[in-house]
């Protein structure tokens, strides 16, 4: 015992010290690390979540329908997120309505002037490519596009040339073809169609669609308008976005051709662009719980170390004391067990675990002292039982060999019901012994409980008639299980045999049988003396007899009942009985059909 408080109480302060240590050590020296993932991480989330606004804005001319995206990227990211206008007017905000906005703006959504620190491979005019605008092709015409454009990719591929299709933001198969060395420079849209060996036409796929022709006419006004007197070369911009020069060959804005091209042709596409996205907008983040990157002071590590060891230590000693005791008890209880007080008990005031063991040592405790008692019991009625029939036999067979008695057949006839009365005894012994050690066999069929009725009606209905009583059967829907006839016979004949033995001359014996639901319900009712309330619970106990005196001429030897009991079981049923005295007394079997 008190190894076991020692063991507990330094196993305790040793797992303190050490989780303290360890805690302590980790602390200080993950803090700079932590804090460095978690920027790196709360900027790929912010990148991330400008970057699905920037294509809500690119596809919408206004912000009215973001909440439910906003909300989505909120949940995802684990940020608070708000978006409001130029002027501070709130657009839409993930957080509860009256929560204060966070100190610094993240980023400006603009689709037409993207913010290049939160998207790094933005193009030279910061307009995202999603933007497409009066450029975004019908559902019509991307169908017609794609299925000339996937006839142009399968001529190519008759005549040996590889080529590689992808999708356009404005919905335009974009066709490339693949050398040798790789894929080709891959563009928008060609504005002459790829030669494949002289073979496939790309001229049907390739030709502006009469909404490209309308959104490039309107980009080329623009640009011409903001050209105009400033003596720039003549030209056009094409439909994939490059100016075509009328002397020279098409340029890339991104190529500088020309900065004053470049510029108008940007501030065109701008211009041309600002009715299809949704305006500017301040985008703020909330960011995610900081490490705030000081390091923690020794005396404040120490001071909590040691505060954390105090309280351990006292729980500790606490939940000691309440533990040895209860387990003291229960060992001077087992001893005192062991010595041979099968009544010794625990008393035990706490709950859990040692409350559970001592209630379950209490009742090991009373179910020992029972078990003792009907050990004790049972022999002295085995004892008595068997005394009287070997004393007649030895009586009578002393007589005989004295030549006191003479061996008439009458005395040889009364012997042979003595060791009858032996042999059974000993087979009901050595039945219950077979059913308290789970070896009581049973040889189960189909059985038709009508015919067993009147098997066991017919086999006493003598001894009733000798008796002068009625024995009858009633049987209801005609029900019938799966068990053993002969044990179920035994079981009935033995409540029949009761019966007759307790009902006065002139009464009445109902053998009945019946289905209640999943189970077959046998009865057998007389009109005899009955059991008093206070005995029904030792009916089917073995040895038990209502008249203490055991006169053979009053019951038989105590047995029959407890038989019955156990027959029931084996087929999985109950047996149970029900008595009014001096009215009715009835038997009942349940067993399942």
């Amino acid at each position: 015992m008190r190894s076991l408080f020692v063991r507990l109480l330094t196993s305790s302060a040793v797992v303190a010290v050490c989780s303290i240590t360890a805690t302590a050590w980790l602390a200080a020296s993950s803090t700079s690390g932590a804090i460095q993932r978690e920027q790196g991480q709360t900027l790929a989330s912010d990148a991330r979540i400008n970057n699905s606004l920037l294509g809500y804005a690119s596809r919408h001319s206004d912000w009215s329908g973001v909440t439910a995206t906003l909300r989505d990227l909120a949940a995802q990211n684990s940020r608070r997120i708000a978006l409001t206008t130029e002027n501070g007017t709130l657009i839409a905000d993930s957080a509860t309505a009256g929560t204060p906005l966070p100190a610094k703006v993240s980023a400006v959504v603009d689709p037409l002037a993207v913010d290049v620190t939160l998207v790094p491979g933005a193009a030279r005019d910061r307009i995202d490519p999603r933007a497409v605008g009066p450029f975004l092709l019908s559902a019509r015409d991307r169908a017609r596009l794609m299925k000339a454009a996937d006839t142009y990719a399968a001529c190519a591929g008759r005549t040996g040339q590889a080529v590689q299709m992808t999708v356009s933001n404005t919905g335009r198969p974009l066709v490339t073809t693949l050398s040798q060395g790789g894929p080709q420079e891959p563009r928008p849209m060609p504005t002459a169609p790829p030669v494949v060996m002289g073979v496939c036409d790309a001229t049907t796929f390739s030709t502006p669609t009469r909404t490209e022709k309308a959104a490039l006419k309107q980009l080329n006004l623009l640009v011409s308008r903001c050209l105009k007197g400033k003596g720039a070369e003549r030209g056009s911009v094409g439909l994939d976005l490059t100016w075509v020069s009328k002397e020279k060959k098409p340029l890339s804005p991104v190529a500088e051709p020309d900065q004053m091209i470049s510029s108008c042709v940007v501030t065109a596409r701008k211009e041309q662009l600002d009715p299809y996205v949704a305006p500017a907008a301040y985008l703020y983040i909330g960011s995610p719980a900081e490490a705030t990157g000081q390091r923690i002071p020794l005396p404040s590590i120490a001071g909590a170390a040691l505060l954390v060891l105090v309280l351990t230590v006292g729980v500790s000693v606490m939940a000691a004391r309440r533990l040895v005791r209860p387990v003291n008890a229960l060992t001077h209880a087992a001893q005192r067990m062991r010595d041979g007080d099968s009544s010794a008990r625990v008393t035990v005031r706490t709950t859990g675990e040692i409350s559970e063991l001592a209630t379950a040592f209490n009742e090991m405790s009373e179910h020992l002292q029972r078990m003792e008692e009907q050990r004790k019991a049972m022999v002295s009625d085995v004892s008595h039982e068997l005394r009287t029939p070997l004393s007649n036999l030895r009586g009578w067979l002393e007589a005989a060999q004295d030549g006191v008695a003479e061996l008439d057949p009458a005395l040889i006839a009364s012997l042979v019901e003595e060791i009858l009365l032996l042999q059974h005894i000993v087979d009901d012994l050595q039945e219950l012994a077979l059913a308290d050690a789970g070896k009581l066999r049973l040889h189960v069929e189909p059985v038709h409980l009508g015919d067993l009725l009147d098997q066991v009606t017919t086999a006493h209905r003598g001894r009733a008639e000798a008796a002068g009583l009625t024995l009858t059967t009633v049987v209801t829907d005609d029900p019938s299980l799966t068990a053993d006839p002969v044990r179920l016979r035994q079981a009935i004949g033995n409540l029949v045999t009761n019966s007759l033995r307790y009902t006065p001359r002139g009464g009445h014996i109902t053998l009945g049988a019946r289905q209640d639901g999943d189970q077959v319900v046998v009865e057998v009712t007389d009109t005899g003396i009955g059991i008093r309330a206070e005995n029904l619970p030792h009916v089917f106990d073995r040895f038990w007899r209502a008249e203490k005196s055991r006169n053979r001429q009053t019951g038989g030897s105590g047995l029959g009942l407890a038989i019955v009991r156990n027959l029931a079981e084996a087929h999985g049923g109950t047996a149970t009985v029900a008595s009014v005295p001096g009215v009715r007394t009835t038997f009942t079997l349940r067993l399942p059909s």
